[in-house]
């Protein structure tokens, strides 16, 4: 065989080698690309997106698209191939398995944690908006989880509104941190409650609920590297009652990052005309009660995704402004947003073509 001819074959088995060897081996990486984006004007699987009852709405044009991200599942390990394929493509990303599943999260507790943050971002979103509307709306601190295995568990219920910790009343989910905190390990804390249920037929009743009852737990030592904080082994979240029916019908996904376009569809439906002009705004950002936008994750992501649908502007959270500008698609214009009235200002400039100051995204943020 002459040596040009066998070099060739060497090279080849090498390279063949290679691949199939790259097939096998396991990398700690993990791929996000571009997922669905949803008018939350329109229908999605057949019916309305956002649905209300028991106020007067109004039909609404154009397009508030929240938008989402592709992520491999946590039980997936993604093979060397795979990686170099992605981090050579351009609409997707590769990071480091811990980043999108710190701490060995599993599927299952991935899951469950993005469902509690997507109905608590629905929560919010129905707040902000009404809070813009001057629609009142009733808040409580609740326990939103009991951490199995703790001092809370079988004494503190999910559900369960806290009306007092150590007989200081609780306005916010952190005063409960604060007042448990301000013990030491194996200290008793004395919680004051309703029960959800009470509570529920209180306001049906529109009355004050009154089976409050005292719950005492000791408390137990954080498992922190650091110095020991006093825990019970709860999270604590907000409940609301609204004076209308508002919901969000969107299956298959989760997390908190479409709480600004949700609460900009409400309100879109909950005022005459239409927000956008009817133009295709597309965009992202958790939503606290008070308006106020957060940052996300996937961000890079969410753009291509978006202007792959036809999106001509996009609301981007603030401090998601400095990655989004480094690779912003072509014919995508970002505009920055803090704050659910930044949101509803910005949508006033571009229904009516005044787009010239609109706040802009740089690579410096």
């Amino acid at each position: 065989m002459p040596r040009r001819t066998a070099t060739m074959l060497a090279s080849t088995l090498m390279l063949i080698a290679l691949l199939c060897a790259g097939v096998f081996i396991p990398v700690p990486y993990s791929e996000m690309s571009p997922g669905p984006t949803v008018n939350t004007l329109g229908d999605h699987d057949g019916e309305p997106v956002l649905q209300i009852s028991g106020h007067k709405t109004y039909a609404a044009s154009g397009h508030l698209n929240m938008t989402t991200v592709r992520v491999t599942s946590a039980d997936y390990r993604m093979n060397l191939v795979e990686a170099v394929y992605g981090w050579l493509a351009h609409d997707s990303k590769v990071v480091p398995h811990d980043t999108l599943y710190p701490d060995g999260k599993t599927e299952e507790q991935s899951t469950q944690e993005n469902a509690e943050e997507f109905t608590q971002s629905q929560e919010s979103a129905k707040v902000a908006a009404l809070q813009q509307l001057d629609i009142p709306v009733k808040s409580w601190v609740i326990v939103s989880t009991v951490v199995k295995d703790s001092p809370a568990e079988g004494r503190l219920h999910a559900g369960d509104v806290i009306k007092a910790v150590d007989g200081t009343t609780v306005k916010e989910p952190a005063d409960v941190a604060e007042l448990v905190t301000k013990h030491k390990p194996g200290q008793d804390v004395v919680f004051k409650v309703v029960t959800a249920k009470e509570q529920a037929a209180a306001e049906k009743e529109h009355r004050t609920a009154t089976a409050t009852r005292d719950v005492t737990i000791t408390t137990a030592a954080s498992h922190d590297t650091g110095a020991k904080r006093a825990i019970v082994g709860i999270s604590a979240g907000t409940d609301h009652t609204f004076p209308f029916t508002i919901d969000i019908k969107l299956a298959d996904v989760g997390g908190p990052s479409a709480g600004l376009m949700f609460s900009l569809g409400i309100y879109d439906k909950l005022t005459p005309g239409d927000l956008t002009g009817g133009k295709f705004v597309a965009g992202t950002g958790t939503i606290d009660d008070d308006g106020k936008v957060g940052p996300i994750g996937g961000i890079e992501m969410k753009t291509v995704g978006a202007r792959g649908k036809g999106a001509q502007y996009f609301l981007t959270p603030a401090d998601n402004c400095a990655a989004a500008a480094k690779d912003t698609p072509s014919g995508l214009r970002l505009v920055k947003v803090n704050t659910i009235e930044d949101a509803l200002e910005a949508l006033k400039d571009i229904r009516g073509g005044d787009t010239a100051d609109l706040p802009k995204c740089t690579t410096k943020g």
